[in-house]
């Protein structure tokens, strides 16, 4: 074990939690600054994308779509930090501005910041899965389901599904209504329905003043290849070899936090267009530190920089982890876990 390694160690994630407060410290000057270089290079893409389409350059529209949904994604990464009310000191402009942003990335904000609230308090939990999080389940409850459940699981994490179909029916359908919230009060209804009439505005002003082919030939691949990014990167945060799931008795939300989420290894302009969201330890660690600081919290603690580090290569194996073994402590896959039940099998015949 590094020096690093074990100082992370030594200092238990609730120490952490504390030693970062400092950090929380949005800044207005800096948070128009990110918007501002987010939205117009955003907007202006988006308008040479459509003007290529509508003189005949569907593919050059096509080429310039990865661009725009990394765009997209940046977007999304900042209505992020607005639930979190980090990217600006005031709560009422991060709110509004989430409220703004949510009708681009298809995503009801307000319903949206109190399913990740949850999912900040629950990550890691076995006894407290599912809303705001990937649908895990454990060896164990794999093999005591069904073979029809057992199915449904394994198409559900299937690739295709997990960063193909999933993630458009995700932002596409599934945000239409506050699925999870139904009976919850009025606000989960309010922020869908209120989302959805700016969806609807917004869309049809551009299909009339741009037509509807050209509309969709310019948006759909921008949000079919953001909503698929955005599933991927939340999907390797947690969904890592290393990570840490721990049944209500032995969970804490600092060391769930610590050890629990991955720091995603990116190349720069990639950290760039995802918000920073790779050091994801640190921002389970502290919500509230806005992702415009979160390098600058691995430049002045570098031990943290040690702690859960997925490369981008390393990441493409994470696909194939679907299930919790609660015996070896670790993310294995359908064939490591049907290796493991025939030695089980074995032993007990033996």
């Amino acid at each position: 074990m590094s020096a690093m390694q074990g100082n992370v160690v030594a200092l238990a994630g609730r120490d952490w939690a504390q030693a970062l407060l400092p950090y929380r410290r949005p800044s207005a000057a800096r948070g128009v600054i990110e918007l501002a270089i987010t939205v117009v290079p955003f907007v202006s893409l988006w308008a040479v994308m459509l003007i290529a389409s509508r003189n005949g350059q569907i593919l050059l529209s096509f080429a310039m779509a990865p661009l725009a949904a990394g765009l997209l994604v940046r977007l999304f990464m900042i209505q992020h930090d607005c639930g979190h009310g980090a990217l600006l000191p005031s709560k009422a402009a991060n709110d509004w501005i989430g409220r703004a942003i949510g009708v681009v990335t298809m995503t009801p904000y307000d319903l949206w910041r109190r399913s990740h609230a949850i999912h900040h308090a629950t990550s890691g939990n076995l006894d407290r899965r599912g809303i705001g999080d990937i649908d895990t389940l454990t060896v164990r409850e794999y093999i005591a389901r069904g073979w029809l459940d057992r199915l449904r699981y394994r198409l559900y994490r299937h690739p295709l599904v997990m960063f193909g179909l999933g993630p458009l029916y995700l932002f596409v359908i599934e945000n239409r209504l506050p699925f999870g919230f139904m009976r919850k009060g009025a606000m989960p209804w309010l922020s869908t329905m209120t989302t959805n009439a700016g969806i609807f505005i917004a869309a049809g002003l551009l299909v009339w003043g741009a037509g509807f082919a050209p509309f969709l030939i310019v948006h759909l691949p921008i949000v079919v290849l953001g909503a698929t990014a955005g599933v991927w990167l939340f999907y390797v945060q947690h969904q890592f070899e290393g990570t840490t799931w721990e049944p209500t008795a032995n969970w804490s939300q600092p060391e769930s936090a610590l050890h629990g989420s991955s720091l995603y290894q990116l190349p720069p302009p990639l950290d760039w267009f995802s918000g920073n969201i790779g050091v994801h330890h640190v921002h389970h660690l502290s919500s509230g530190i806005p992702f415009y600081r979160l390098r600058e919290v691995l430049r002045d603690h570098p031990a943290l920089g040690e702690v859960g580090r997925v490369g981008l290569w390393q990441s493409l194996g994470c696909v194939r982890l679907a299930l919790w073994d609660e015996e070896r402590r670790r993310m294995v896959s359908f064939r490591e876990a049907r290796a493991s039940r025939r030695i089980g099998q074995s032993a007990d015949s033996a």
